[in-house]
C-alpha cells in the first residue's frame, strides 16, 4: 500500500444485538448483553474491511494482537457499528484504532494488528497440524 493510500483508510461493521451474540451465550458471562468476543469480532472484521480492497490475489490478513478494553453494556436488540482506523502499516503488519458504539454511545476501544499471509501457504500450515498431531 502506497504512503498516500494510508490516509484515512477506515472500514465499519455493525451487528445488532440478539441471542446469538450475547455473554449468555458465548459463555463469557451470563446475562443477556453483548459478549465482548463479540466485540472483538466485530473490531476484527471492521479491520478486514478497511484494508480488503489494497490486498493482491491470494493474500490476507490475519489478527495477531487485539487489545480491547469493553466499557458499556449493550442490551438485546440494540445495533452496535464498529469503525476501525489504519494508523500504520510497515511491511506486512498492519496496525489500527478502533471504537464501537451502540445507539446510546461509545462502548469499546481497541488496538489491533493483522499481519498479511498466502491464503493457501497459511492453510497447508494450519492443516498440516492435524497430521503432526496424530
Amino acid at each position: 500500500m502506497a504512503e498516500e493510500q494510508r490516509e484515512n483508510v477506515t472500514g465499519t461493521a455493525s451487528l445488532t444485538v440478539d441471542e446469538s451474540n450475547t455473554a449468555k451465550t458465548m459463555k463469557s458471562g451470563s446475562l443477556d448483553v453483548l459478549a465482548t468476543p463479540a466485540v472483538a469480532a466485530l473490531m476484527e472484521e471492521a479491520s478486514c474491511n478497511a484494508i480488503r480492497d489494497f490486498l493482491p490475489e491470494g493474500i490476507t490478513t490475519v489478527g495477531i494482537l487485539l487489545n480491547l478494553r469493553h466499557t458499556s453494556a449493550t442490551p438485546l436488540r440494540m445495533k452496535v457499528f464498529a469503525e476501525s482506523r489504519l494508523v500504520s502499516h510497515e511491511g506486512r503488519k498492519y496496525t489500527f484504532e478502533i471504537r464501537a458504539y451502540d445507539e446510546a454511545g461509545e462502548i469499546a476501544e481497541a488496538y489491533h494488528e493483522r499481519f498479511e499471509v498466502k491464503k493457501e501457504s497459511f492453510m497447508n500450515k494450519a492443516n498440516a497440524k492435524k497430521e503432526e498431531s496424530r
